[in-house]
Formats: structure tokens, sequence, C-alpha cells
């Protein structure tokens, strides 16, 4: 059917039916509601339209032979699909006889299914956050594209608009000569951001030093930063030039600043007012011209209120507060940065691996991520060292038998799932988003908790 330019902005759905009254039937709703869609009546014509590249979403019929009532077909078709466009979000229509292969197939990264015969309130609800979640992809790809083209990302991998906020943030806040706090969990990418920062700020050909302040005592570390003289501790045999001094018209990052000390707070705090410092050990003042761009992973907040960090300080260096969300709050990254681990894996690497199974991609998907992107990259890496063919499987990355993310106590979190469904006229996509988990994951609790949508007796 012809496309309206307005119409086909808003994305394009590809109904997949082989019989014509059911196929008119969703094209039509889809029409009435202004959704642009095409139908096809078998898996080659689904597999052309999706390799087109112009589909958003896919509402596929479970059987496309008639008698059939397995869903064997539609299980082969959506793995063909997902073979051609792996991000394609693909709705199944299912009998109740083909049910449990539907429910499998969301397991394996379907995004919803719905029994026949429909209810056309709780379709469409489906397919427009599918497209709406579609056009939000694009337009961040294309705001992507355009700031690479335009700022030093510093390779950086994201798909999220969590993350997406993040980077255009910290371009935001580079040009401003500030002081920056970096806030997130560990291994979720805070060098990275402030990599960011100083790679598109005007200090971006001067020097820029990094320190981590948990790495090292309290007296190493004051040393580390505002250098001392010799004999000014024990082992200190010769002149050591601190960061500040080496960072001087440039960038200092200081990792884990909730572990400084009480006096290297005191000394921090005078540089970010004055710009002096001395020497341990020396009672000359010296001046550096830097900026401080500062991590951690602690409450700051906390650590004020408990007076173990002075908030004098912590008013200085939260200017400007760019937080990184963890790794399972945006679970859209986890692909794109395995991916990417693998490609930088595999150049260093004579492993025979090329690619991760489905069933793997489904286990990194799901996976809690306690340890963020710092342990998504280790266990890349160890897929490609322990792989034994060219497919890395879920024992090869070690997520075999790795529990899923921590859930609320049972009793209250069927109670919260119940009444969402109740809410969202039983979209499990809408509850999904509105968790902040995926329909996969989803799926797992209300299976968990015995929560059970849209099963009809047999006819």
């Amino acid at each position: 059917m012809n496309r309206s330019s307005s119409r086909a902005s808003s994305g394009t759905v590809l109904v997949v039916e082989d019989q014509p009254a059911v196929a008119r039937a969703l094209m039509l709703l889809l029409d009435i509601h202004g959704i642009d869609a095409e139908a096809v009546t078998n898996a080659e014509d689904a597999v052309r339209a999706v390799g087109r590249g112009d589909i958003d979403v896919v509402v596929q019929d479970m059987n496309f032979t008639p008698g059939a009532t397995s869903g064997d077909e539609g299980m082969a078709l959506f793995r063909r699909l997902r073979q051609v466009s792996p991000g394609i979000p693909v709705v199944l229509l299912t009998a109740w006889t083909s049910l449990e292969n539907a429910v499998q197939m969301v397991k394996q990264g379907a995004t919803d299914y719905l029994a026949k015969p429909w209810n056309d309130e709780k379709l469409l609800t489906i397919v427009t956050a599918l497209l709406e979640s579609r056009r939000g992809e694009r337009e961040r790809r294309s705001s992507r594209a355009a700031l690479a083209k335009s700022f030093d990302l510093r390779g950086i991998v994201y798909e999220s608009a969590a993350m997406h906020r993040v980077v255009t943030l910290a371009l935001q806040v580079a040009a401003a000569d500030v002081p920056v706090l970096i806030t997130g969990p560990n291994g979720a990418g805070k060098e990275k951001i402030a990599e960011i920062i100083q790679a598109n700020s005007p200090r971006k050909k001067m020097p820029f030093v990094k320190v981590n302040a948990g790495a090292l005592p309290d007296q190493l570390l004051e040393s580390e930063l505002f250098g001392a003289e010799a004999g000014a501790f024990t082992g200190a045999a010769r002149l050591r030039i601190g960061r500040f001094e080496s960072a001087n018209g440039g960038t200092l990052f200081l990792d884990e600043i909730g572990n400084l000390s009480s006096a290297g707070q005191m000394k921090l705090l005078r540089v970010l007012q004055n710009g002096e410092f001395e020497r341990l050990g020396s009672s000359e003042t010296r001046r550096a011209d830097v900026r401080l761009l500062c991590a951690t992973n602690a409450d700051l907040g906390d650590a004020v209120r408990r007076n173990t960090f002075r908030q004098d300080l912590l008013f200085r260096l939260n200017v400007v507060d760019v937080f990184v969300p963890p790794l399972r709050e945006r679970r859209e990254d986890i692909l794109p940065l395995a991916e990417a681990f693998l490609s930088s894996a595999l150049r260093k690497s004579r492993s025979r691996a090329e690619r991760f199974s489905e069933e793997a991609r489904n286990a990194l998907r799901e996976y809690a991520w306690p340890g963020n992107v710092r342990e998504l990259e280790n266990r890349v890496q160890r897929g490609v060292v322990t792989a034994a063919a060219e497919t890395i499987t879920v024992d090869d990355l070690g997520l075999a038998e790795q529990p899923p993310a921590v859930h609320a106590p049972a009793s209250d979190e069927k109670l919260q799932l119940e009444n969402l469904l109740l809410e969202s006229g039983g979209s499990v996509s809408v509850v999904a988003k509105t968790l902040g988990i995926s329909r996969q994951a989803l799926y797992r609790r209300m299976e968990r908790h015995g929560i059970i949508l849209e099963r009809r007796p047999k006819e």
C-alpha cells in the first residue's frame, strides 16, 4: 500500500498472516488508527520485507500452513527474522494449541504474544508503544550520529535513552570550565564520561591526568596529588612531583574521591578555592591551574551527614552532577557493548569464536550485571578464551548458573505485577516498560508467581 510521509514517519507494521480475512481485519484495525502497515502471507515474503530495513514492528501468526497448529512454523520464522534484524520487535498471534511455543519464543526474545481472538485495544496498545520506542531509537541514532560528527565521543558504545542523556549532558558541561562530579556504581563507565568531557573541553590539548584515590593509602594519596619533598615521610627517598603540578593547564580526573582523607580534603578544597597547595614536607606555596573531574560510587551527601566528607568541598565539587546509571537499568546497551567487546577481544586473540549463540545473547540480556560494564567486558573476554567453536555459548560466558536480578519479596512482587497488569489491560510490554525490565524477564516473574494471561479453554 502507498504510504504518506506523515504515516511512514511514525513507523511501519508488517502483518504476517496466511488467512486473508484475518489479515484484512488486522490491516483495517491498524489503518483506522493511523498506523501504516503491509501484509504478507508466508515466511519468505516476511523475511524479504524485514530485510529491506524499513519495517519497525512485526505482528506474526504462529502457523502458515492450513491445518497446522503446533506453532513450529512461527518459531522457525521468528528465528529467521532475528537473524535478518536482531532488534526488531515481534508480536505473536497464537491459538491455544501453540501457546506454550509462544511463551518459549518470548523467553528467546520475542516481544509479546496475544491469543486469538485478540483484544483490539490490547493489540493497539502494544503496537503503538513499540512504534514509539522504535521512533525514539531512530531519533537517538540520528542524534548520536550528529554528535559523533561534531564531538569526540571516545568510542563510547550505547543505544539507550539513559546513556544518550548522560553523553549529551557531558558534552554540554565540557565547554564550561567548572568542576564536575560523576556519580554511579563501580564499573558503569564513569571514567569514559570523564574522557568525553576532557576531550571536548578547551583544555583538550593539555595534560589529562588520572588518579585512583581508592587504590592508595592516605599519606601516599596526598603525596600523589600534591607532591612530596625527599624525606617528607618514611620511604620518601626523592622528590615527588604531584599530579596537580603534572596536570597544570589541563584536567585532573580523581576517581573514588570519597576515599580522600580529612587532610587531603582540606588541601583539595584550597586548590579549588585559589589554586594553591604545598608539597608534603614543604611550606612553599605552589599554584596550579587545573580543571577537576571527580568520580565516586559513594553517597557523598550521606558521608557529609556522617562527618566523613566536608560539606564545603562537596559544594565545590558538585557544580554539575553527571549520574551514570547501572547497566541493568539500560539493557538496550548490553548487546551493543558485548559485540564491541567481542570485536576488540578477537583482534587480540587467535580464538575461533565469531559470534554469540542466541541462548548466550538472551543470557547476556537477562543477567543482573552487578559488576556493570566492567563485568560484561570480562565475561566476553572469558567467552573468547574458553569457546571451543565459532559460537560463544552461555557456558563459555559463565552465565549458565548465574542468578537473575534481585527481586522484591514474593508476595509484594506478585501483588505489584497483578495490579500493573490490571491497570495496563494485560499488556506485558507496557508493564515491562513501567518496571524498567525486559519482557522476557517479566514473563519469568509471572511464571514464578503463577500469573497467566490470555489462557482460554480449547475449542
